[in-house]
């Protein structure tokens, strides 16, 4: 099992720049597929972007897509999301998960059976 904590969240001013890490314990991390989602109030949770096990592949959704970059380092355990060009409508709670199988949508909540407590992004006008 791994166990996604995320950190990194906090208050931008639109344009500005966050990077969200993701630090997942366990010592199978590289068999484990990654993504984050966010969840803005009164919104259902939805894909940002996500890594496959390898790293080889990655899938962004198309309102960050350009903007956003999802990465992993297999040293640390850890997955990034740099965030730039921050907008005000990026404002949620994001969230880091993990997913331990193959072949399914990495753009699918249901894909993933581990999650973090999520980390607050504020961006504001």
């Amino acid at each position: 099992q791994v166990q996604p904590v995320e950190s990194g969240g906090g208050l931008v001013q639109a344009g500005g720049s966050l990077r969200l890490t993701c630090a997942a314990s366990g010592r199978t991390f590289s068999t484990y597929a990654m993504g984050w989602f966010r969840q803005a109030p009164g919104k259902e949770r939805e894909f940002v972007a996500a890594i496959s096990r390898t790293g080889g592949i990655t899938y962004y959704a198309s309102s960050v897509k350009g903007r956003f970059t999802i990465s992993r380092d297999y040293a640390k355990n850890t997955v990034y999301l740099q965030m730039n060009s921050l907008k005000p409508e990026d404002t949620a709670v994001y969230y880091c998960a993990a997913d331990r199988n193959d072949g399914r949508d990495l753009r699918a909540r249901n894909a993933y059976e581990y999650w973090g407590q999520g980390t607050q992004v504020t961006v504001s006008s």
